[in-house]
């Protein structure tokens, strides 16, 4: 069925992008926050906020999904995302700009709510796509 999640998987639209640019704040501003304290504390925050959401994905979500997990998942690495970009944006930049921030996150979790009920609603409450296999 993977080639059906391919198929399926939803296009750009203005809340994808809004959300990708808050996840760009996350990877800049949570390790320049962590290089103050251990360049491998900085290293680890990329390696979790990139490659989580890289390995982990919602079947029907993503075009490519190495490990599947159920959209209850995909919707806490988000969170993990939006959180990281308002409390490192805080924490590095000045408060014009972590307003800023806090702000575009907010209107992101308002955009995100038809694709996390999407991604709940998936296969009966379990949040895989559509026919996946994975329990």
């Amino acid at each position: 069925m993977a080639g059906n999640a391919a198929r399926t998987a939803p296009k750009a639209d203005p809340a994808s992008a809004l959300r990708f640019g808050l996840e760009l704040v996350a990877w800049v501003a949570t390790p320049w926050y962590f290089a103050g304290i251990s360049w491998v504390l900085a290293v680890l925050s990329l390696v979790v906020l990139i490659g989580l959401p890289t390995v982990f994905a919602t079947p029907g979500d993503k075009r490519a999904v190495m490990v599947a997990v159920p959209g209850w998942a995909t919707i806490c690495l988000v969170l993990l995302q939006l959180g990281a970009a308002v409390a490192a944006s805080w924490a590095v930049w000045p408060a014009g700009v972590a307003v800023a921030v806090s702000v575009l996150a907010a209107v992101c979790v308002g955009t995100e709510r038809r694709r996390w009920r999407r991604l709940l609603d998936r296969a009966g409450g379990k949040g895989f796509g559509a026919g996946a296999s994975t329990p």
